[in-house]
């Protein structure tokens, strides 16, 4: 189905999709951004749309899954932030700061941190503390799964290692 055509047949369950987007979360607002994120990533892979298929059961099944990966990434980020394991360690974060200069040379020392690592591992890094699953990131810069976690692994041992000052 060509794009032009299946912008307008989405757009015709656009209605539908926030019914079930406001049972999923419970906000009008949440709901309306997932149906925006599932048209989005919809459009993005309507070639792998057959016609002739229930598009709506098609939208919902992306709309189900877009709110699931939203959910695990909220989780992530928490856990991140919770972590004993975790570069931003808790102690550092609930340690009270005695004034802005001691906050910016933190700051400054974790740039530096981030800065020491090659860029692969770097850019790896990043998406996976944005919350990106592992899978995600694979398939954003093109590598395969195990390297993904091999270059996420190594940036952590190393920050951990720059930033052992902190612990």
């Amino acid at each position: 189905m060509e794009q032009e055509n299946f912008c307008v047949a989405a757009e015709y369950h656009k209605q539908s999709l926030l019914a079930q987007a406001l049972k999923l979360t419970a906000d009008e607002d949440d709901a309306k951004d997932l149906v925006q994120d599932t048209l989005i990533r919809a459009v993005g892979s309507c070639s792998n749309f057959s016609e002739g298929t229930n598009m709506r059961g098609w939208l919902y099944v992306i709309m189900k899954n877009t709110f699931y990966n939203s959910c695990c990434k909220q989780k992530r980020r928490t856990a991140i932030w919770e972590s004993d394991d975790c570069l931003y360690d808790q102690k550092l974060m609930n340690s009270p700061v005695n004034n802005l200069s001691e906050t910016k040379m933190v700051l400054e020392d974790i740039q530096k941190a981030m800065n020491t690592l090659r860029a692969d591992y770097r850019t790896a890094f990043q998406r996976y503390f944005e919350g990106y699953s592992y899978d995600e990131i694979a398939l954003e810069l093109n590598i395969p799964l195990g390297t993904v976690k091999t270059y996420i692994y190594q940036a952590r041992q190393s920050l951990k290692k720059y930033l052992r000052i902190y612990r």
